[in-house]
């Protein structure tokens, strides 16, 4: 079983720290680059799994088993905490039981829940649709049920507020808060008046999702505090950046039939292994060779 102390870090930090900043990360890789840029917390994005595992759009395809893999992945290669997307728990209240464990199992510190109904879909994307509110308060409440320790948040989050009004989803969250659920998250508020709103209404701390190109403000780290939230993700960037990134280098390679002109953009060799740890990797394995470390490899 993952250590706890992930989860108590997250907790505390929560509770009394600046605002939990927690860029998204679609594969093992792109979360060692969030720990090593000093981030609390990474988010395993279940949008940005979809992008990398099977090329597809965050419509729901992607199963239970390979996003449990997908946050054992990125847990085993970062000592900070994982916040994952659990989308709709992937069942009813008692798969939603099973999604907890086997997500805490995998070394989640938090655990998103979402109110949408089967197959879900971005949150940023029209025509969802929405479980009844008394639904979800089971959920949350098999979830807060199923954790081996409340070190282990959970995140609700409804979006409610594209179907039924700001009132009703505010209403829906207030009883998420009182289900047990630990972070609340209004998905895709469409202004800061709205944002500021929600804020003031709950009396838990409040999750906001930053996508580019989404429904809400893109605004910074600052401000989101500044407006009372607690928390703040950035699910897609990662995956955005290195789409941009990768079409403009196979466009290069395709018109120039080299990577050259792209070299001054990119880890080189050595760089990407240091990223990665061979240097570590090399001393564990000399250990238990009984080799001497070579001074290149310190």
């Amino acid at each position: 079983m993952a250590s706890r102390e992930p989860s108590r870090t997250l907790g505390a930090r929560l509770a009394s720290g600046p605002i939990v900043v927690a860029p998204g990360a679609y594969d093992a890789l792109s979360a060692r680059l969030v720990e090593a840029a000093g981030f609390p917390a990474v988010y395993a994005t279940g949008a940005g799994a979809a992008y990398s595992l099977l090329g597809s759009p965050d419509i729901g395809l992607l199963s239970f088993a390979e996003m449990r893999d997908q946050v054992a992945r990125l847990a085993a290669a970062v000592s900070i905490p994982v916040i994952a997307d659990g989308d709709t728990g992937h069942g009813n209240a008692l798969n939603v039981q099973r999604t907890v464990r086997e997500f805490e199992r995998a070394g989640a510190a938090a655990i998103q829940l979402e109110d949408q109904t089967f197959p879900k879909r971005c949150g940023h994307l029209s025509e969802k649709t929405v479980v009844p509110a008394a639904e979800m308060v089971g959920k949350v409440r098999a979830a807060v049920d199923a954790r081996r320790t409340p070190e282990t948040l959970i995140i609700a989050r409804t979006d409610a507020l594209a179907v039924e009004g700001l009132e009703p989803a505010l209403e829906r969250l207030r009883a998420y808060g009182e289900a047990g659920a630990d972070v609340l998250f209004l998905e895709a508020p469409p202004d800061v008046a709205t944002m500021r709103r929600a804020c003031a209404a709950l009396r838990r701390p409040m999750l906001a999702n930053m996508v580019e190109g989404g429904k809400t403000p893109l605004l910074s780290a600052r401000e989101l505090e500044g407006i009372g939230y607690r928390m703040v993700i950035f699910p897609g960037a990662g995956a955005r950046v290195a789409s941009f990134a990768l079409r403009e280098l196979y466009s290069t390679i395709a018109r120039e039939g080299t990577t050259a002109p792209l070299t001054d953009r990119m880890l080189l060799f050595d760089e990407l292994n240091r990223v990665v740890g061979l240097p570590e990797a090399r001393e564990r394995g000399r250990k238990y060779a009984g080799t001497p470390a070579r001074t290149e490899d310190r």
